[in-house]
């Protein structure tokens, strides 16, 4: 136990990081997919391949690599991030076209009524999308979410390719350092918890926008 409480304020320290990232990534992406679910809506092609595009992009190849092309490869035509931005960037490009295409399913699923129904009463199309569209939507698409958030908490682990400390790279150094496998079972028990922490807040959510049936 003794070993446990040593190296627990480095882990913890590196867990912090993680968090600082997940939550980072969760802001940005999740208001970003959604803007790109709804310009797919507008109907002008261009806009529409250069979307598929990206998404084929993001989807198709894997986020480790997407993360080093970002730090290692964009300084090469004069783009230099630091490692943290560097990580937002790329977390964020790659999980906003994953809740994008969940978003459009949500969308998609919308009957043409509702919309027509908007215009009827003379809604503008952002309040339409407001109270109308987007709390039916989000009802839809909440158990997809938050599986893809639970992706987010364990693929936080990938930023340690950068050298960046956290809750992985604290584990790993503590563990070579010791010759022990303690530190590794330690960082899987704090990411367990991370994950039962969203799974509960997942629920409780669920429930709440179950008023929708």
């Amino acid at each position: 136990m003794s070993y446990i409480f040593e190296i627990l304020p480095s882990l913890l320290s590196g867990a912090t990081m993680t968090l600082q990232v997940f939550a980072l990534v969760l802001l940005f992406s999740i208001p970003l997919g959604i803007i790109i679910a709804f310009c797919l809506q507008v109907h002008w092609k261009p806009l529409h391949y250069i979307i598929d595009i990206y998404i084929w992009i993001m989807r198709g190849t894997p986020l480790l690599l997407q993360l080093i092309f970002i730090y290692y490869v964009l300084p090469s035509i004069g783009i230099r991030l630091d490692r943290v931005p560097a990580v937002i960037i790329a977390f964020t490009l790659n999980y906003a076209a994953y809740f994008a295409e969940i978003f459009r399913g949500g969308i998609a699923t919308i009957p043409q009524g509702q919309y027509e129904a908007a215009k009827v009463l003379k809604l503008k199309p952002f309040d339409t999308v407001r109270y109308i569209i987007l709390p039916q939507v989000t009802k839809i698409v909440l158990p997809s979410v938050f599986n893809e958030v639970m992706s987010l908490v364990k693929d936080t682990s990938l930023v340690y390719a950068l050298g960046i400390s956290d809750l992985i790279l604290a584990s790993r150094t503590a563990a070579n350092r010791d010759a022990s496998l303690i530190p590794m079972f330690l960082a899987g028990a704090i990411y367990l918890l991370m994950i039962g922490i969203v799974t509960i807040i997942a629920k409780k959510l669920e429930k709440k926008f179950s008023y929708y049936r």
